[in-house]
């Protein structure tokens, strides 16, 4: 599982799933599930999952039991197959306390500062990253679906090396945190980072206290919830934002669709 984030599957696999269904998108394109150990593949957790057919989301509704087939290629997860074989009542799963909940940021705004540790077991204020543009977003090493956090690491990397090939971005840095501080310690992001092949002197991994982390996380429109038996079973959403040398906020990427050029054209904007 550890790897999971960091490699790709060798062509096409294809998994059977059973869970429950938390939630179903308004566009019936993806839906949320609770699910057992998918074997061979990842623990139990819960994970959004796309569809192949909008339509094998009919007729299903939070609560209802699952029988799914997970198709996983380099590129990303989608059910192919979605089955109904029973309700049962919705477990509820613990968000982010109340106190963490903060208005999201708005293009302009100065970026909060927040006390994190980085991948060295240095301890690192969001702030002193002032004086260059940003590309900051959220991850765990844990997240095993190829177009969901991986996504954003691939990404990322595509992004470093445009910063240093370009000698207009040579100021510019990469900083990912992850919202799952039990299992991403500095080490474990240490070794992630060393996957990546990221460079420290372009690229940061952020970990701390998970409250602070929830708390800086929901600025930028972050949604993060953990199962109460597991908090390392999370449910969550895609960030991915550009802050500029003064550590006020450009501009927030919703969701996995975003580009690496997208990105970096937005930071050369900058200039």
């Amino acid at each position: 599982m550890a790897a999971a984030c960091g490699s790709k599957p060798a062509g096409q696999l294809t998994y059977k799933v059973e869970g429950q269904v938390l939630a179903v998108a308004p566009d019936r394109q993806q839906a949320t599930i609770k699910h057992e150990e998918i074997k061979g593949f990842m623990m139990a957790m819960t994970m959004p999952y796309k569809v192949k057919d909008p339509q094998l989301l009919n007729g299903i509704a939070p609560g209802d039991l699952i029988n799914a087939t997970l198709v996983v290629d380099p590129d990303g997860a989608y059910f192919s197959t979605v089955k109904k074989v029973g309700e049962a009542p919705l477990e509820k799963t613990v968000p982010a306390t109340p106190s963490t909940v903060a208005p999201e940021l708005k293009p302009g705004e100065a970026v909060p500062d927040a006390q994190f540790v980085d991948q060295n077991g240095r301890k690192k204020a969001f702030s002193a990253f002032k004086g260059a543009p940003l590309a900051v977003t959220f991850i765990y090493t844990k997240c095993p679906l190829p177009d969901f956090c991986p996504l954003m690491d691939r990404n990322f990397a595509a992004v470093q090396q445009a910063l240093k090939t370009d000698p207009t971005l040579k100021q510019d840095h990469l900083v990912s945190i992850s919202f799952d501080p039990v299992t991403d310690t500095p080490a474990v992001l240490k070794k992630h980072a060393g996957e990546l092949k990221a460079d420290p002197a372009r690229w940061t991994f952020l970990t701390g206290e998970r409250e602070e982390i929830d708390k800086f996380a929901s600025r930028f429109g972050m949604a993060i919830a953990r199962a109460p038996a597991d908090p390392s079973n999370i449910t969550h959403n895609l960030r991915t934002a550009i802050v500029d040398a003064d550590g006020r906020l450009v501009k927030v990427y919703t969701g996995p669709d975003w580009k690496p050029e997208q990105l970096i054209a937005d930071l050369r904007a900058l200039k």
